[in-house]
């Protein structure tokens, strides 16, 4: 295996020159560093990473810290998107990824900047934390380590924040059934920890507002984000609020739920009461009636979050917040009311 000293040794250079020009230091010249990777590529030579990284100060990784990943979540695509976004777009400007999940066990023996110090990651993205998350709380003191949140509204120097547009998405998901004659309209909602859960609300009551529709605040429900807590939630609105003719759902993973709890109760979908969903997961396409719901763009919001730290990282100048557009997908869980 070609090391560094026989590399210079075979270009009659220093070990520092050598080091200099593959790593792009101005004070070489270009002749010679050209001729350096030249000799490099014909003696099949690689560079050792973590000198490398001495060298730099820099490992050119960056850390992905995603809230309790486990298998009982299988069904929603959204983080796995997500995450295929950042790798695709780390990989594109040789940056590679560590992941971590969180869990409360390793949050009360190590803090955010714990776990990136000791993997030498030079930054980290965010996705999934609660508002309340001890992880979070530290990225509000921490000022000096770049990190990127997915879906929390929080920006500074050091971070920044990519999102879609939750208020403009959950306002279009309404309008939607208001246009096809729907006045009673339920929200199954994700949880108060979650900043989405308050865009979402917003929009829904925007909606409302516009078409002179009084907001009910007994008509929105606590879903948790989970496909149980979709089914519990629409059994409490058959059964509490049986005039609901259309019901929207703050996640498609709810509105899973809440269409098995429609059908266990005799409700056809869409004849009997109208469905929308949110994130565009997906089994979105594959149930049955197939979900209408509004799209994120969940690749995007993971390729804009590593283009983001990634840029921040290597001092350029950005913006520091980033939110992208939702699109409405109608299908067969929507109808116009009788």
């Amino acid at each position: 295996m070609t090391t560094i000293k026989d590399l210079a040794k075979a270009a009659g250079v220093s070990i520092t020159t050598v080091s200099r020009a593959l790593n792009g230091y101005p004070d070489v010249s270009e002749k010679t560093r050209n001729r350096i990777k030249r000799l490099a590529d014909e003696l099949s030579y690689r560079p050792n990473a973590q000198a490398q990284s001495l060298v730099l100060k820099k490992t050119k990784t960056i850390g992905v810290i995603m809230s309790e990943l486990k298998s009982s979540n299988g069904k929603n695509s959204l983080p796995f998107e997500v995450l295929c976004g950042i790798n695709d777009r780390a990989s594109e400007l040789d940056y590679d990824i560590i992941l971590f999940s969180t869990n409360p066990k390793k949050q009360s023996k190590k803090t955010y900047s714990d776990l990136c110090r000791e993997r030498s990651v030079d930054g980290a993205i965010l996705q999934g934390l609660k508002i309340n998350d001890i992880y979070l709380k530290e990225v509000l003191t921490q000022s000096l380590f770049p990190c990127v949140l997915i879906d929390i509204p929080l920006a500074g120097d050091w971070v920044g924040h990519v999102t879609t547009d939750n208020i403009n998405g959950a306002r279009e998901a309404i309008r939607h059934l208001i246009r096809l004659g729907h006045r009673r309209i339920a929200m199954i909602n994700g949880y108060n920890e979650a900043d989405v859960s308050h865009q979402r609300l917003a929009g829904y009551m925007l909606a409302l507002q516009e078409a002179g529709i009084p907001y009910d605040a007994l008509l929105v429900w606590d879903g948790r984000f989970s496909e149980e807590g979709g089914e519990a939630a629409m059994n409490e609105i058959i059964e509490k609020h049986p005039d609901v003719t259309a019901v929207f759902c703050s996640s498609d993973l709810m509105a899973l739920g809440a269409m098995q709890a429609a059908e266990r109760a005799g409700l056809s979908i869409p004849d009997s009461i109208s469905l929308i969903g949110y994130d565009d997961i997906s089994l979105a396409a594959y149930c049955s009636p197939k979900l209408t719901t509004i799209r994120q763009e969940k690749y995007e919001l993971g390729y804009q979050a590593a283009q983001l730290l990634i840029d921040m990282l290597e001092g350029r100048q950005v913006r520091h917040k980033v939110m992208l557009e939702n699109v409405l997908v109608v299908r067969e869980s929507t109808a116009r009311h009788p």
